[in-house]
């Protein structure tokens, strides 16, 4: 008689388990994923805009404002970018945290940094 090979019922379960919770997880941190890097083709856009190389700290924050209401950014507000010049090239950067609610009081802090000069 040969050895019987296979998985039991409860392996199957826990392997199950385990990939609910993984596709869950993977739910709930694709929003805010997707939210950085708009955020971060947001800063890239306004940054290679030639108007805003010349602009002042209004000016840029204005346009963001503008960007970001056309594409729904809400986690990052105009006084969370850092503006600097080098040379010609204009830099933003918007340092911002996200809380991600995974279950009952177990929350998940994410924290981004979008840059224009990645």
């Amino acid at each position: 008689m040969e050895k019987q090979s296979g998985l039991s019922l409860l392996g199957f379960i826990i392997i199950c388990f385990i990939l609910i919770f993984v596709a869950l997880l993977g739910f709930k941190l694709f929003t805010p994923y997707v939210q950085y890097f708009t955020v971060q083709k947001t800063l890239k856009d306004i940054a290679n805009d030639p108007e805003m190389k010349s602009g002042n700290p209004r000016d840029i924050k204005a346009a963001y404002v503008r960007h970001s209401m056309i594409d729904n950014i809400d986690n990052v507000s105009p006084d969370d970018i850092v503006i600097e010049k080098d040379g010609d090239n204009l830099i933003l950067t918007a340092t911002y945290s996200v809380k991600v609610p995974l279950i009952y009081n177990v929350s998940l802090l994410i924290d981004f940094n979008a840059s224009s000069n990645n």
